[in-house]
């Protein structure tokens, strides 16, 4: 008995140095891909729970909008900018629970939507700057124009032919 229990483990052994081998042959193999990025690559979360996330995350998002009302209360131009760019970071986190943090990440900093992540993240930094270090209102309500315009811009990018549609409009309207 201890010999057919040594066999089947023997053989589950041979089959996955086998699959192994298949991958680091085909070019799969994921050790180049780094402890760290495996780790977080691989998701334990089951779909709904993800699904439950990405919906509290997205509802956070809310928050931009929340922030605006805020806008006319004494003091209010720090809350604004603080709601309105955490909000926007809530709704971009939202897209790291269906499909990974390094795989957005990834996605996030491609070339065709590099320029606009780095702007985007610019703006979430400089809006709290404006607001709660250099107390400049108009700089902060530029800040978040500029929010709202460059996360409109990089999600554009996940929709195809989106880009050139938008910049035939726009020319379209301006001759």
């Amino acid at each position: 008995m201890k010999t057919g229990g040594r066999e089947r483990g023997g053989q589950g052994a041979a089959a996955a140095a086998m699959e192994k081998l298949r991958q680091v042959l085909s070019g799969q193999d994921d050790e180049e891909q780094g402890l760290t990025a495996q780790v977080l690559d691989a998701s334990t979360l089951s779909f709904n729970t993800r699904l439950k996330w990405f919906a509290i995350c997205f509802v956070g998002g809310i928050f931009s909008i929340l922030g605006t009302g805020l806008l006319w209360l004494p003091g209010g131009i720090k809350l604004f900018a603080v709601f309105y760019t955490f909000g926007n970071i809530a709704a971009l986190a939202s897209t790291w629970f269906l499909m990974g943090p390094v795989k957005q990440l990834k996605k996030m900093f491609e070339t065709t939507r590099l320029l606009a992540t780095i702007f985007m993240l610019l703006c979430f930094v400089l809006t709290l700057c404006a607001a709660l270090w250099w107390h400049k209102k108009g700089l902060a309500v530029l800040f978040c124009i500029l929010q709202f315009l460059s996360m409109t811009w990089y999600s554009l990018s996940y929709i195809p032919y989106a880009r050139d549609a938008v910049i035939k409009c726009c020319s379209s309207l301006l001759s």
